[in-house]
C-alpha cells in the first residue's frame, strides 16, 4: 500500500485531474483491448495481413 501511495504522490497533479475532468480514454482503451484480443487469437495461426484486415482503419 505504501508503494501505491508513493506512486500517487509522484503524480499529484494527474490524480485529481483524472478523477474530476470529463475527458475519458475509454474509446481508445476499447480499441486497444480489441486489437490485443485479436493478436492473441491469431498468434501463430495467421499472417500480419489477415490481422490488418480484421482491424478497420479508424483514421
Amino acid at each position: 500500500m505504501e508503494g501505491f501511495a508513493g506512486f500517487l504522490r509522484q503524480d499529484v497533479d494527474a490524480v485529481p485531474a483524472g478523477l474530476t475532468l470529463p475527458q475519458s480514454s475509454r474509446v481508445i482503451e476499447e480499441h486497444v483491448n480489441r486489437v490485443k484480443t485479436l493478436k492473441r487469437a491469431l498468434y501463430g495461426r495467421a499472417s500480419f495481413e489477415l490481422l490488418r484486415t480484421r482491424i478497420p482503419n479508424q483514421s
